[in-house]
């Protein structure tokens, strides 16, 4: 049986304080194309969601259009908590957070794994975080503080023609 080597999603949600043309959000506005920049070019990046506009922010998630979304893949939890809490112009906006974005109820941000190459939807994004939310942080759906290495859900995916010896 040969298994597919895994990459982590992420996915996260916020809601602006204001609509993004809003003074209140310029800096906020202004930092999303160095911060992408900085994701593309960090070591285990290997993909965002992204319209042609070159960011996410037109995307709508959770049936709320007020919603901004940030998907990425990324070759291991180590890469993506490197660019999440070292990279300098991701922290400063980081940092500001709750100046520009309401502070959610519930879990805002989730974490699963994927196989190499697979690019994950919005609806399958969705569908993690509110597992999350319904039975907190598992194999299928997790977080930085709560988090699953690869092997929690059994290290490889399996092509389901692998199982099968006719094919």
């Amino acid at each position: 049986m040969v298994g597919r080597r895994l990459e982590l999603a992420q996915f996260n949600i916020a809601l602006p304080r204001e609509p993004l043309d809003a003074p209140l959000l310029a800096d906020f506005v202004a930092a999303l194309a160095p911060v992408n920049a900085a994701a593309d070019a960090s070591p285990g990046f290997v993909w965002r969601l992204a319209t042609e506009e070159g960011d996410a922010t037109g995307v709508r998630a959770l049936d709320d259009h007020r919603l901004i979304v940030n998907m990425s893949v990324w070759q291991s939890l180590e890469a993506l908590r490197n660019f999440v809490y070292s990279q300098r112009a991701h922290l400063e906006v980081l940092r500001r957070r709750r100046e520009w974005f309401e502070r959610l109820g519930e879990s805002a941000m989730v974490l699963w794994w994927v196989a190499a190459g697979h690019r994950p939807s919005v609806a399958e994004a969705e569908q993690r975080l509110a597992a999350l939310r319904a039975d907190g942080p598992t194999p299928r759906a997790f977080t930085f503080r709560h988090s699953f290495a690869a092997d929690a859900v059994g290290g490889v995916i399996v092509d389901p023609r692998e199982l099968c010896p006719a094919g």
